[in-house]
């Protein structure tokens, strides 16, 4: 099968080339391939007259409903499954035609309980780790924090499955016509196909309204629906049972990890709901005959409420919300779900040109093969939507942030736990959040962080003997704040001061003065942190981070420990920054912004090493690193996310920046190469983030349901790349709004809108021939703006709720 599968690909992609360098308008297939046979069905009622409610919220139309991954079979592989998810509850829907499998998530399921893995020797280590450090014995000292300083237990605890709702059909062997999607716009996973004279459709969402997954199974012919329903897990401890006529109650205990003994319960409850036929249980299972369509819903929860609070009660939690779910009928669940999903997916609309019609009738893993060779500026922008598409359905307001994998596992023991990796991963989570139009999205890592402060507390006192609060390199459900792994890659003290950046975003974006309020102390609190744990380098005179990494990179004198890398230098200039500017905005704390802006000044500054390179450590070191080809790219912090160097203010620091990512080369995991797209983004260079956005959405970067590879799997890379496509079309950054500041050839004409900027205002673009024909920029709070286009800047003063339309005209920005 697979390497048939591999000649079929080779085959659509030789066919579809060929097609566009040929000026053809669609590709053919031939008898026994459905392809292109099942249009995309029509959105039904219930989903239009949710467009209705919320359509004026995006200026312009949209072709929402090209807005599809499609395909013509069934997933054989998780990477091939659809996810769908509401934050808290994730599904991958696989889409078989005789068997069906939905693999479920729900996003408290760690193992493990609350623990304290704060090493009792660290603090009486460190001055011996910082005397190694400064006299240059750097694998002794990196030695000495492996014994003493790493957690206890030096690892965190595993995300992991909640069980799978299985599907076997009778009567169902061969299907035709078969045709598998995930509509972004309704959030809704479907599959039609003909099989014995039978047309099914079957249809899941998971509701954000309702806290339900709702599948509906039906055909055109009435009483010709059968099958056998069940749960199933692979947690050890879990069994289902029978729970009342027709539903099914799957529950269990949570395991222990790495010496953490196992302290949550779980819970998942099914209901089925026929329509005409007959239901009876068989072998621990729910059998339905001849039934016009079956309606299922279920529910999921565990007994977390807090990282030190694990009393709730999860079956009492599932069945309140079955029972709110099973009074409403479908068309209704469906029309509160589609709403409010598009409350939010439809706040932003990106058209980045019509694809040949050859490529845009592939199915997308097809297309993804071909988009590295051919101009298929749809599949970006579809690419682009997804991204957003995914950072809704697993961070809503009251969930958990989104971890390595958004929501979406199956294994017991996943790649990295799957947990939140805090030196760029979780951080690149959010990179679109803002941008794009999701500010909610962010209130999980706002919670998330404001926990980390708590137990970060003790964390910064009894490992630094330090106030404030701290938190390493990863962090878990548990909100565990050491370090793990090993020095090399956890001894890392920054990972709090660079969520911070969410946070400082967040109030940058919407200008909320109770938000600015309520985030002040925790930057408060980190900054006391390093007031305290700074110290002199001898070597330098300037104040440094000591012990830390440039994360996870290995410098010449082997170890990666080492003081005042250039990273946390970077990261403490934004963070002292932001601290003043609170504080004087807030009118608090003036002695310690002053105290802060002191220290700020004797912070490592930048500086450019012998190969011309922007430097990764204090000293020249970068070019005898072992991996100089390094995924991370931590020392380019500075030039993106952050603005501290860019070509309008510092161009020497730029070009500088530019040629350490020559010598780091584009090839990288899937996230490392979502973190270039973005730097060559704000290096202005287009064609080179083109290129790299080609890297990035091709088959060795990106799996057939549009995942992204590290490999494996991990969502950060396609977070990077939804914010790295934004970065290319609107910059906002130093004062200043850049409009298509890196626009590839491939993109000469387009639409953007709904992106938000600094300061408040939402912004609509259009675009042709490279040159911008139409602009709106709405305030919401009122204040100065500047829009730059070409290099030409117009200066723009608008009150609360005023818009302001834009135009090019003579070769400059004018108010039209």
């Amino acid at each position: 099968m697979a390497a048939f599968d591999a000649r079929r690909r080779e085959a659509l992609k030789a066919a579809a080339l060929a097609a566009v360098a040929g000026g053809g308008a669609a590709v053919g297939f031939g008898r026994g391939d459905a392809r292109a046979a099942v249009p995309a069905p029509a959105a039904d009622a219930a989903a239009g007259s949710a467009a209705s409610a919320d359509g004026a919220a995006v200026a312009g139309g949209a072709p929402w409903q090209d807005l599809r991954l499609w395909y013509p079979r069934p997933a054989t592989q998780w990477v091939e499954a659809l996810p769908l998810g509401n934050g808290r509850l994730g599904a991958m829907v696989w889409g078989g035609g005789k068997h069906e499998r939905i693999q479920l998530n729900e996003d408290t399921l760690y193992a493990g309980g609350p623990y304290d893995p704060v090493p009792p020797g660290a603090l009486e280590a460190l001055p011996a780790v910082r005397r190694l450090l400064f006299a240059r014995r750097y694998a002794e000292a990196e030695a000495l924090a492996n014994d003493a300083m790493l957690g206890r237990p030096p690892k965190q605890m595993p995300y992991q499955p909640l069980g799978d709702l299985v599907l076997d059909f009778f009567e169902i062997a061969e299907t035709n016509g078969y045709r598998r999607e995930l509509d972004l716009d309704r959030a809704l996973a479907s599959s039609t196909f003909e099989a014995r004279g039978l047309q099914h459709r079957r249809e899941v969402f998971v509701s954000p309204v309702d806290q339900c997954l709702a599948m509906r199974l039906s055909g055109d012919k009435p009483g010709r629906i059968s099958l056998r329903i069940g749960l199933a897990s692979d947690q050890p401890s879990a069994q289902v049972d029978a729970d009342g006529d027709a539903g099914l109650l799957l529950r269990g205990r949570n395991e222990a990890a790495f010496g953490v003994d196992g302290q949550l319960r779980f819970a998942a409850r099914l209901q089925v709901l026929p329509v005409g036929g007959t239901l009876r249980r068989r072998d621990g299972r729910i059998e339905v005959r001849d039934a016009d369509e079956v309606v299922l819903l279920l529910t999921a929860a565990t007994s977390f409420r807090r990282y030190d609070d694990v009393s709730g009660d999860p079956e009492a939690v599932t069945r309140d919300q079955l029972a709110r779910a099973t009074t409403r009928s479908w068309p209704r669940l469906l029309d509160d779900h589609v709403a409010a999903h598009r409350a939010l997916f439809r706040r932003v609309e990106i058209d980045l040109g019509a694809s040949p019609a050859a490529l845009a009738q592939l199915p997308t893993d097809a297309r993804v093969e071909c988009f590295a060779e051919a101009s298929d500026p749809a599949l970006a922008a579809l690419y682009h939507q997804f991204g957003r598409y995914l950072l809704i359905a697993s961070s809503r307001p009251g969930t958990q942030p989104a971890n390595l994998q958004g929501i979406w596992n199956d294994l017991l023991q996943p790649p990295w736990e799957s947990k939140y990796t805090i030196n760029i991963n979780t951080e690149m989570n959010y990179w679109p959040a803002e941008p794009c139009a999701l500010a909610e999205c962010v209130e999980p890592l706002e919670r998330m962080v404001a926990e980390l402060a708590e137990r970060g507390r003790e964390t910064a006192r009894r490992m630094y003997g330090a106030p404030g609060w701290v938190v390493h390199h990863n962090t878990d459900l548990w909100r565990a704040t050491a370090p793990i792994d090993g020095a090399q890659w956890g001894l890392w003290p920054l990972g709090g001061a660079w969520l911070l950046q969410h946070l400082w975003d967040r109030w940058d974006y919407g200008r909320d003065p109770d938000q600015l309020r309520r985030i002040y102390p925790l930057f408060r609190g980190a900054a006391e942190f390093f007031e305290a744990v700074l110290v002199e380098d001898p070597n330098t005179g300037a104040l440094v981070t000591a012990p830390s990494i440039s994360p996870e990179n290995q410098h010449p004198h082997g170890a990666a420990l080492c003081a005042g890398p250039s990273m946390d230098a970077q990261l403490l200039r934004d963070l002292f920054g932001q601290c003043i500017e609170a504080a004087a905005l807030l009118q608090v704390d003036g002695d310690f912004a002053r105290r802060l802006a002191a220290l700020r000044e004797r912070l490592p500054p930048h500086r450019i090493g012998r190969a011309g390179q922007l430097q990764e450590w204090q000293e020249d070191w970068d070019m005898g690193a072992p991996e100089i080809d390094h995924r991370h790219v931590s020392h380019l912090y500075a030039l993106h996310p952050s603005s501290q160097v860019n070509l309008r203010d510092t161009p020497e620091l730029a070009a500088a920046a530019r040629r350490s990512l020559e010598i780091r080369g584009d090839e990288a995991t899937g996230w490392g190469i979502g973190w270039r797209l973005n730097l060559w983004a704000r290096l202005r260079d287009g064609e080179r983030a083109m290129a790299i956005l080609r890297m990035l959405l091709s088959p060795s970067r990106t799996y057939p349901n549009l995942f992204d590879a590290h490999p494996p799997f991990q969502i950060d890379g396609n977070f990077g790349g939804t914010a790295g496509i934004t970065e290319m079309l609107v910059q906002s950054w130093g004062g200043t709004v850049f409009l298509l500041p890196a626009l590839p050839r491939d993109w000469p004409a387009g639409t953007l809108r709904g992106v938000r900027v600094r300061n408040a205002a939402r912004l609509d673009l259009a675009w042709r021939n490279g040159v911008v024909t139409s602009v709106v920029l709405h305030s919401e709070r009122g204040g100065e703006y500047r829009v730059d286009h070409r290099g030409h800047v117009l200066a723009l003063s608008l009150a609360a709720g005023e818009s302001a339309t834009l135009a090019w005209r003579d070769g400059a920005l004018v108010r039209a």
